[in-house]
């Protein structure tokens, strides 16, 4: 993906949605508006806004474990800056993938929105040259693994048989 198919715009969104996604800050501030927004559900939002820059924090120690470094492709350097040199599992994809499952089922409505944010951001991981494929692809069942064993409070009245509103289950 870094050597091909590349041109100006694609890789100024790639870099964009790589800046959405750096430490969950993009993650958190939709879910802190979404709070903001939605006094019902803000508990839960509030919740689910921590879930993207936690997940980084869990994948950091992931990282740790394991100790793969990035790719590196003669010719061509990565197109994005990097925190550290180690790459597996991928962090923007544990913490997109974790933000949108936590933040879909506080607002299922917003899935699809959401999934496709954390697609875009997925897919521009090895486009910039920053990960391997198989990174992105832990990352999202790391993420994935993470958002959907997040705690939630439940909503006011709306309690299930386990704790969690209609919606979740």
């Amino acid at each position: 993906m870094r050597t091909h198919l590349h041109r100006p715009l694609g890789d100024r969104a790639a870099q964009a949605f790589g800046a959405f996604g750096e430490y969950g800050a993009g993650w958190a501030a939709i879910g802190f508006i979404g709070a903001a927004a939605d006094p019902r559900r803000r508990p839960r939002l509030l919740a689910a806004a921590l879930a993207g820059p936690c997940a980084v924090g869990l994948n950091s120690l992931a990282k740790r474990m394991v100790g793969r470094e990035r790719p590196v492709i003669e010719g061509h350097p990565p197109l994005g800056p990097a925190p550290s040199k180690l790459s597996f599992p991928s962090a923007h994809s544990t913490s997109a993938v974790a933000a949108a499952t936590v933040l879909g089922r506080v607002a299922p409505r917003t899935r699809a929105a959401l999934w496709t944010l954390a697609a875009l951001i997925c897919v521009g991981r090895p486009y910039l040259g920053m990960h391997y494929p198989s990174d992105v692809l832990a990352g999202v069942a790391l993420g994935y693994g993470i958002g959907r064993l997040w705690p939630l409070p439940p909503e006011p009245g709306e309690a299930g048989e386990a704790g969690e509103p209609e919606e979740d289950r």
